[in-house]
């Protein structure tokens, strides 16, 4: 199992970064999040017009097959570099 410890701290970290990730970024973040912490996408597809939650849906389902080991690793190394690109606060 990935450093738990890690993961949480990245998890952690990611709430005080100096600027807001893009969407793409969040997204990214929210679907290796899910698939680290629950496995695979487990809830129906949410309907066209709820655009956000459809993407985040989207991009949990994305990983797919995925083991939450490798989502947790994949997961620290992303807010590894959005912490290195933004900054995080005092």
């Amino acid at each position: 199992m990935a450093d738990l410890a890690k993961f949480e701290k990245a998890a952690s970290d990611v709430k005080n970064l100096k600027k807001k990730p893009d969407n793409n970024e969040l997204l990214e973040l929210y679907g290796l999040f899910k698939q680290a912490t629950v496995g695979d996408c487990n809830t129906e597809k949410p309907g066209l017009l709820d655009i956000k939650e459809k993407a985040k849906w989207e991009s949990w389902n994305a990983k797919k097959g995925m083991t939450k080991e490798n989502a947790m690793k994949a997961y620290i190394k992303l807010a590894e570099s959005l912490i290195k690109k933004y900054g995080l606060k005092d």
